[in-house]
């Protein structure tokens, strides 16, 4: 064991579920990129995945002193599982670049257009991200962007603030498509066009599979996110959003199922449609996941409260916030607030009486009485509380931020 591995369950717990984002965003920039080095390395997160499961778990046994401890307890070792398995989809989907599957051109193409996209690009000499550590450039709040990971002589995948980049340095980054060109251009690079597709396509089977498979994706990325959205903020109601997208997902996975078979008898190279259902799998097994997760909400059962300390101690925060009449936030639509861009937050959902719009598109707009529930850097928070219309405060100098109506 190193010396920098985490010593708690509260940090173990953080770290675990930052490692798994993490492994699931390089799969699907490896998947992007055709890059086998990029999925080798998350072989080697998994074996880290692993030592660290076996460690929290061990914590877990060895922490309980009577049956009432017990149940804590199981809801605990339940998010660790479900965080392994997380992991291990992330492995799955690195498979398909290591293992030659293949996928189809189309599906690199939309992959361009996701909600949130994958990023890489090389940092000249003379760019202003040299020398200076990454917090002091704030690229989550500046371009949308975060650095997943940097590779140098070797790979470095546990990019933090202090990380102090150099010439010659190709940042493998996540975020708002609309924040590539900013980025570019503070790492010096070319201005760079995404893979298109061929000009007047005609609409087949396989094309429908591509669309509803880059849908799965974005799904089972929120499903993850309301999920642990919902055990920090022990929300029932999000809990059951969740267990809706999972429904959404299966059948989704059953209709991208029949549409790969059918192109299959169409006049289209078969060996990149193992691909697209191995892709289908994992997609579909991450929404399994974080349902497994609020299955501890849903029924009612004791949820650890380390849990709700732990996953709101990563490297993002899950912020909820109501818009209030007259500010910015009111009658806007979401594109038009750029809080990816400029705050670095991704929304969630949006809650309306009793209502989730989940994943909203830029033209959603939002009304006074709506909820937010957004995820993001903790640097974001002020920006994304004025444009609702508050001030963050901090009576009690504890950490615990109150809301104050500007």
């Amino acid at each position: 064991m190193t010396d920098d591995r985490p010593r708690n369950l509260r940090e173990m717990l953080a770290n675990a579920k930052d490692k798994s984002e993490l492994m699931v965003d390089l799969a699907y920039a490896a998947l992007f990129f055709g890059d086998p080095d990029m999925a080798e390395e998350i072989a080697d997160l998994e074996e880290e995945m692993s030592h660290l499961v076996h460690d929290m778990r061990g914590v877990c046994v060895m922490a309980v002193r009577n049956p009432r401890e017990a149940d804590g307890m199981s809801s605990v070792l339940q998010v660790i599982s479900a965080i392994e398995r997380i992991a291990n989809d992330a492995v799955d989907i690195a498979r398909i670049v290591t293992h030659k599957l293949g996928i189809p051109a189309e599906l690199v193409a939309d992959l361009s257009t996701a909600a949130e996209v994958s990023h890489r690009v090389l940092v000249s000499r003379g760019s202003r991200l040299t020398h200076r550590p990454l917090k002091d450039h704030e690229l989550p709040v500046q371009t949308g962007m975060r650095v997943m990971a940097v590779r140098r002589q070797q790979w470095i995948t546990d990019v933090d603030g202090e990380t102090v980049l150099i010439p010659g340095d190709v940042l493998f980054l996540r975020g708002s498509p609309e924040g590539i060109g900013p980025l570019r251009e503070l790492a010096g690079a070319a201005s760079w066009q995404p893979p298109q597709l061929p000009e007047d396509p005609f609409v087949s089977d396989l094309d429908r599979a591509v669309a509803v498979l880059v849908e799965m994706k974005n799904l089972s990325e929120v499903a993850v996110g309301l999920a642990y959205s919902a055990l920090v903020l022990n929300d029932l109601g999000l809990a059951a959003e969740v267990r809706h997208i999972e429904d959404r997902l299966d059948e989704m996975k059953d209709r991208l199922e029949l549409w790969v078979l059918r192109a299959a008898s169409e006049k289209v190279d078969p060996s990149p449609l193992r691909g697209l259902l191995h892709l289908s799998q994992a997609a579909e097994d991450i929404g399994d996941q974080a349902q497994a997760m609020v299955w501890l909400i849903e029924r009612l059962q004791d949820v650890h409260p380390i849990l709700e300390l732990a996953l709101g101690d990563s490297d993002e925060v899950v912020t909820r916030l109501p818009v209030r009449a007259g500010s910015e936030a009111d009658e806007q639509c979401l594109r038009d607030l750029r809080l990816k861009i400029e705050g670095g937050f991704t929304v969630l959902a949006i809650r309306r009486g009793e209502q989730y719009i989940y994943r909203p598109r830029g033209n959603a707009r939002f009304v006074a009485g709506d909820e937010l529930i957004a995820r993001g850097p903790a640097e974001g928070r002020e920006l994304l509380a004025r444009r609702c219309g508050w001030r963050l405060i901090d009576p009690q100098s504890d950490g615990e931020m109150q809301l104050e109506a500007v």
